[in-house]
């Protein structure tokens, strides 16, 4: 189904009533099914009047007795139950926004009508048109078939118990007066009309099937003069089928507020799917039938299909995260023995569990944990690990290289000590520079309980106060290092970073140049094989990437001492 049309049924039950007040003359095509609908909710054309251009569309379905039967092989005898018309409905209004009138044929039994009227508002259809008929009714376009006019007092009883019964103010019933199509005179069509009106009936439909428009129009006008009699305003509505030579706008002038173009779609299907079936049978091939048929593409568009490829595409370069989990434990947590710092728990989840799960939850794509030390305590499911045996000899830089087959997409760098806000992650993925790095500005405003080292940074754009609001222009960094003095910094590197498509294929292109060519000290690391994340970063900034920072004050939680981890475990609890 395609979503661009989505709609509350109240919203689509409304709909109807709030043209007839903005428009003269409001016209509907029939739907038989969804497509058909789908079809006619989007079609206009532009029709030149004068210097001015105006739009014409179809403002409502017509849900017809007759070409619902029809689609489904079966004649128009009142013989298709109203839970398939009700699901033929629903169908529709799963891929469209338009009102629309439904043909109820006779209503049935009125106890019957009775429980149609809610299911029909529930719905979100806008109204009803019931025929004078007897049940079961035979099609009014049916030659030489004897048509039964139902009393018209029994009738109008009718009218009055379902408009008692229905609970939104919208919605309306409409009576189908059958007595043209019955032989009748229009003088006994305006007695029907008068009986229906005061039986509260919200509309009047006049049916013919002459192929002269005489009598339509004589009703018309002496309808007028019964609803200025009767001090009322009730729309009157044309179904043009077999006089189809007048205009809509003839229509219109005589006091026709609706017209219903009834089966035209239905009819265009069967001519031309006879036609294609034809050709193909004459020719003992399909070859010749393309110019008479719509292209796949076409039909793909209509139906949503190319939103959902589309969906696809978006959907397939979500990246992957890759947590970097393979060091030893620092001395501060060396009482831990053999338990890897990111499985320490926090509230009965390790704080590697902390990561994943808001992974998942913000919908990242393969979640990749790089491990070393103790490799066999990590054993949380639906996770990629990767494995750097040489953990003991080499830093970070090594241990991310070897899940270089997981960064096509783009990839979420982040270290394994870290807790962070979901709102954080939220913004660092819709950031579109290819490679992002979180910065806090509020390094100078808290005091590290230990002497540590910071990945610091200096930015292009430079200091500000950590209680200002952060900065919502670009900056990008100039330098990233441990060994920065604090009073030249600008920012703290939170070891969360974000690398595009582009921005991995740049890491790795660099990577392995280096790695090919590089001896003795890089940046700050005694060797190439001992480089840390932020001395790949400072190359490539050498090298002339731009390096976007994502600014934040606060947000996250690093887990570098006992203190640390309590006061996560009292965050989290809160």
């Amino acid at each position: 189904m395609t979503l661009k049309h989505l709609i509350s049924p109240e919203k689509r039950r409304k709909k109807l009533g709030e043209l007839l007040k903005t428009k003269k003359l409001i016209r509907g095509i029939e739907a038989h099914n969804a497509l058909s609908a789908l079809i006619a909710n989007d079609l206009q054309i532009e029709k030149k009047e004068g210097f001015n251009t105006k739009i014409n569309e179809f403002d409502f379905f017509w849900e017809s007795s007759l070409t619902d039967s029809a689609s489904k092989g079966l004649p128009d005898i009142e013989m298709i139950s109203f839970d398939s018309r009700l699901r033929t409905i629903s169908e529709i209004f799963e891929v469209t926004d338009k009102p629309m009138i439904i043909d109820g044929d006779t209503g049935g039994d009125i106890h019957h009508f009775e429980y149609l009227i809610p299911r029909l508002e529930k719905l979100g259809v806008s109204a009803i048109i019931i025929e004078d008929k007897v049940f079961p009714k035979r099609n009014s376009l049916e030659p030489g078939v004897s048509q039964n006019q139902e009393d018209a007092d029994k009738f109008a009883n009718k009218i009055r118990c379902g408009k008692q019964i229905q609970s939104s103010e919208e919605f309306m019933i409409i009576a189908r007066i059958e007595s043209l199509i019955a032989g009748k005179s229009v003088e006994e069509a305006l007695v029907r009309a008068e009986k229906y009106l005061k039986a509260g009936v919200d509309g009047i439909m006049i049916h013919s099937k002459d192929k002269n428009p005489e009598k339509i129009l004589e009703f018309a006008k002496r309808y007028d003069e019964l609803c200025k009699r009767l001090n009322l305003k009730k729309p009157l509505v044309a179904v043009p089928t077999t006089y189809n030579s007048i205009y809509e706008s003839e229509l219109s002038e005589h006091g026709f507020n609706i017209v219903i173009h009834a089966n035209h779609l239905l009819r265009a299907s069967y001519k031309a799917m006879e036609k294609v079936g034809k050709m193909i049978l004459e020719n003992e091939r399909s070859l010749e039938s393309d110019s008479e048929i719509t292209p796949i593409k076409t039909i793909f568009e209509k139906v949503g299909f190319l939103d959902i490829k589309e969906k696809d595409k978006l959907l397939s370069i979500i990246p992957e995260v890759i947590i970097t989990a393979a060091g030893e434990n620092p001395s501060e947590f060396k009482y831990l023995g053999d338990l890897p710092k990111p499985l320490l728990k926090i509230n009965n989840k390790s704080i590697l569990e902390h990561q994943i799960d808001l992974f998942k939850k913000l919908g990242m794509g393969v979640v990749n944990v790089l491990v070393g030390f103790q490799k066999e305590k990590f054993n949380i499911s639906d996770v990629n690990y990767v494995y750097n045996p040489e953990y003991l000899s080499t830093k970070v830089l090594n241990s991310l290289m070897r899940a270089r087959d997981r960064m096509e997409k783009g990839f979420i760098l982040t270290n394994s000590d870290l807790l962070f806000d979901e709102k954080l992650i939220n913004e660092l993925t819709e950031r579109k520079e290819d490679i992002v790095i979180v910065v806090d500005n509020s390094y100078l405003y808290h005091k590290h309980e230990i002497d540590k080292k910071l990945d610091a940074v200096i930015t292009k754009n430079g200091k500000q106060p950590a209680y200002q609001k952060l900065r919502e222009f670009e900056d990008e960094v100039v330098s990233i290092s441990k060994d920065i003095p604090r009073g030249d910094m600008t920012h703290e590197f939170v070891g969360l970073a974000k690398f595009s498509k582009k921005g991995a294929e740049d890491l790795i292109k660099v990577y392995d140049e280096l790695k090919e060519s590089h001896v003795g000290r890089f940046h700050g690391a005694e060797s190439f094989e001992k480089a840390q994340d932020i001395d790949i970063l400072q190359e490539l900034i050498d090298r002339k990437f731009k390096i976007s920072v994502h600014e934040t004050n606060g947000g996250w939680i690093e887990i570098h001492t006992k203190k640390d981890l309590d006061f996560a475990r009292e965050i989290l609890k809160s």
